[in-house]
């Protein structure tokens, strides 16, 4: 979610989130100025034009619930990321059970060195970038495609 929520920022969208405890994404996001509160409080939903969440994250959360009453659309992080997709002439998406962190991040660097300036949202930190999400003016973009439930 924090590669997401960090290339919509460069896209200069407006972007406030939530979690569960404090960790260095979280860190790194609130560095980038994005409003993350930690904990869930349907409060934070505010006038949110749209809600994105982390398939982790259960139906009877209160700002999900929260969203759904307000007529806020409420998407899963793979639909964002569909449509993240869809800005790019290229998408490489890397899915599996293992490697797929690693395996983005060698495609992304690779491409790079060719010159051809990728998009780039990983779940975890890609070490060259000190990041794990990068909007590049090239064509391409590589994701990492699935969560832990195959969306």
């Amino acid at each position: 979610m924090s590669g997401i929520a960090e290339l919509l920022l460069n896209l200069s969208f407006d972007i406030t989130g939530s979690d569960m405890n404090e960790n260095a994404n979280v860190s790194r996001l609130k560095e980038l100025g994005i409003n993350i509160q930690i904990g869930h409080d349907p409060q934070q939903i505010g006038n949110a034009d749209v809600l994105v969440y982390s398939s982790a994250v259960p139906p009877e959360n209160p700002e999900i619930i929260k969203a759904k009453q307000k007529g806020i659309p409420v998407i899963r992080r793979a639909e964002m990321l569909g449509e993240l997709i869809s800005v790019k002439e290229t998408s490489i998406g890397v899915s599996g059970t293992h490697g797929k962190t690693t395996t983005s991040s060698m495609i992304g660097t690779i491409l790079a060195h060719c010159k051809m300036d990728p998009t780039l949202v990983v779940g975890g930190l890609v070490q060259t970038l000190g990041t794990n999400s990068k909007l590049g003016s090239g064509d391409v973009i590589v994701v990492e495609a699935d969560e832990f439930d195959r969306s």
